[in-house]
């Protein structure tokens, strides 16, 4: 295999696996592990994930959770948030391997002929291709680690493949260059009042018949497992107990690395792997030490409504939230979110106010489609009238400029050329197709995506905010305001403050006779992170705090 003989027996690999159920947080788990590492050491994180789609840019967010869009574009799994957030690296897409992507290069590779008329097998050609992708994305970045996710838990169907390349990898590099972390779950059931170790001995079964022994075992569980608890799974699962690890529950996920830390993964690391990173987290210790606070003793306590249509999965919005309580940190607040359905309160102006009563600032975020969007419009006519503290991002910026040209414009038949049908045609498409977005028929990766230089207005708010008058945001929309219709939405008062570096697309809008009516077709929540929050967001709850 060329990718293996091009390893440099440098790397060392960290491959994280997950059991019992899904949903535990293995994405936090190696973020985490990560964290500990990168301070020293370049710490690469790949993310196998066992569905076919080729990305999950199709996906419905109430199904999967957010789509986390990279700055090179790539349509990614919530996880890269973690990552990015953790480990302060710019991900690439390359990093993200899913098994509908896998069986796509085998297909291409076969119509090419690279088989040689071999007949194409699951083992070794499936394997042989994830092999091939985790050396390459090793040698390519020069990674001193590369932290790799196998998405899903221990007996999926969908995972088998990306579980036996891992074990087929770990002797291809060595034990001393390889080792495996499982997280599983440690319940305490109602009534029984103990920790139960049975769930985690059963998953690590599993995998050991896969041939896969791994050496940290990290049990999640609503408590700190007590020692015997830890002496019985280690018994079990062959490993001191010293390497069975708390994931115990917290309020924010930023504690994890700092348990960790505190349970001994760096000098288990160093001890099975020869890497040695203290880990460098004075700054960020001292943020999750005011979060802890706040959530007991706030100096003050915020709400903010998100109001959209996926409210039903709180992770469509995972990236909103961590922006928010990256701000919160950084303003000594504490942030409880209102989640509002915007499709429940459309055409009733009793349950938008009521919607919003007591709430100290309001965020649209993105979304796509028609459904709830009249809500949404209602909703930022409110906020705009009562001025209270908005910020709009990508379909949120558009819906404001749909409201302010309908209610303050006087153009009553302003709309997004979004919700047309074959029987409704919009009479005033203030918001249309970007070019050539028009013919595009496929949905996957089609979108303006990735990230963009912006140019801001001298004098602007924005450039208040972003003390600069170029920045670079990461996008996915298909539709912008309507180039036709600029010069009359500003003359009715609209700032387009932010704007492409290249092309005529308003990416920043603002208003000013508001306390903070900002909206913007970018997604900042994207770069937002706990050491260096997104100005949008932290201006947004600093206008709330000063609001009387």
């Amino acid at each position: 295999m060329k990718q293996l003989d091009e390893y440099n027996g440098k790397t060392k690999f960290i491959i994280v696996t997950g059991g019992v159920i899904s949903g535990l947080g293995k994405g936090v788990a190696a973020a985490s592990i990560g964290a500990l590492l990168s301070g020293k050491l370049k710490v690469v994180p790949v993310k196998c994930d066992g569905y076919l789609n080729t990305d999950p840019g199709t996906m419905n967010p109430t199904e999967h959770g957010e789509v986390y869009v990279l700055d090179d574009g790539g349509e990614v799994d919530m996880d890269f948030g973690h990552y990015e957030r953790f480990l302060n690296v710019v991900a690439r897409s390359e990093w993200s391997l899913t098994m509908g992507r896998v069986f796509k290069l085998i297909l291409e590779k076969e119509r090419r002929g690279d088989y040689l008329g071999h007949t194409v097998q699951f083992i070794p050609h499936v394997t042989n291709v994830i092999k091939e992708h985790l050396y390459r994305v090793a040698t390519k970045e020069k990674a001193d680690v590369l932290l790799v996710e196998i998405g899903g838990t221990v007996g999926d169907l969908e995972n088998q493949f990306f579980i036996e390349a891992a074990r087929q990898l770990s002797h291809e590099v060595g034990q001393e260059n390889c080792m495996f972390v499982h997280l599983t779950y440690v319940p305490i059931p109602n009534g029984v009042n103990e920790q139960k170790s049975k769930p985690t001995q059963m998953s690590v079964r599993d995998l050991n018949e896969k041939g896969i022994y791994p050496e940290i075992l990290i049990g999640r569980c609503e408590e700190y497992i007590k020692p015997h608890i830890k002496e019985k799974i280690g018994l079990f699962c062959n490993l001191p107990a010293s390497h069975v690890i708390s994931g115990v529950d917290v309020k924010h996920v930023y504690e994890v690395p700092l348990v960790y830390e505190a349970e001994g993964v760096p000098e288990i690391l160093l001890k099975r792997l020869q890497i040695y990173a203290p880990p460098k987290l004075d700054v960020w210790k001292k943020l999750v030490e005011t979060l802890k606070r706040n959530q007991v003793n706030p100096r003050k306590t915020l709400t903010v409504a998100i109001c959209g249509k996926y409210t039903t999965l709180e992770d469509s919005y995972a990236s909103v939230v961590e922006a928010l309580n990256h701000a919160s940190a950084h303003l000594d607040l504490r942030v409880e979110i209102k989640w509002v359905d915007t499709e429940r309160v459309e055409n009733n102006t009793d349950a938008v106010a009521k919607s919003l009563h007591g709430v100290d600032a309001v965020i649209v975020p993105g979304g796509f489609g028609s459904r709830g969007i009249e809500g949404k419009i209602q909703l930022i006519q409110y906020v705009r009238e009562k001025k209270i503290p908005f910020l709009g991002i990508c379909y949120g910026m558009q819906l404001a400029v749909v409201e302010f040209a309908r209610n303050v414009c006087g153009m009553k038949g302003a709309n997004t050329t979004e919700v047309e049908t074959e029987t409704f045609k919009v009479e005033t498409p203030v918001i249309a197709y970007l070019p050539g977005q028009e013919s595009i028929k496929e949905m996957g990766a089609t979108m303006r995506l990735g990230g963009h230089d912006v140019l801001i207005r001298e004098g602007s708010r924005a450039e208040q905010i972003y003390k600069s008058r170029q920045i670079r945001e990461r996008f996915r929309h298909r539709y912008e305001v309507n180039p036709e219709f600029v010069k009359i939405l500003e003359k009715g008062g609209i700032i387009f403050s932010g704007k492409a570096a290249n092309e005529n697309i308003m990416q920043i809008m603002e208003l000013s006779d508001h306390p903070y009516f900002l909206a913007c077709q970018f997604h900042p929540e994207l770069k937002s992170s706990l050491i260096h929050p997104a100005p949008l967001f932290l201006e947004l709850l600093r206008a709330a705090d000063e609001r009387p």
